[in-house]
């Protein structure tokens, strides 16, 4: 079975949060937005599609709802790792036909 490549994933910057929280439980947003190099307000428009598509879930804090805390959701682990699944079905296609 081939794997398919995820458009909702695919954005480079979508596809470093997805990899920094399938890593992780649970990740501060501000710890994503240092990692991946975004502003606060352009991560928002990168992680708004993963939570539409239900890959991610926001979690304000208790204490301090200015911090917010993501989850990647079981369906969400599994299209990041079908996603990284079809491409690594690319590269190993590409370096056998060279």
């Amino acid at each position: 079975m081939t794997a398919q490549l995820d458009a909702v994933i695919h954005p480079t910057h979508r596809l470093k949060i997805c990899a920094m929280l399938d890593a992780g439980t649970t990740v501060e947003m501000a710890l994503v937005k240092e990692v991946v190099g975004l502003s606060a307000s352009a991560l928002s428009k990168q992680v708004a599609p993963l939570v539409d598509a239900g890959y991610v879930t926001q979690e304000r804090a208790q204490e301090d709802s200015r911090r917010i805390w993501l989850t990647l959701t079981p369906r969400g682990k599994a299209a990041y790792r079908s996603h990284i699944r079809a491409l690594r079905e690319i590269v190993a296609g590409s370096v056998q036909t060279s």
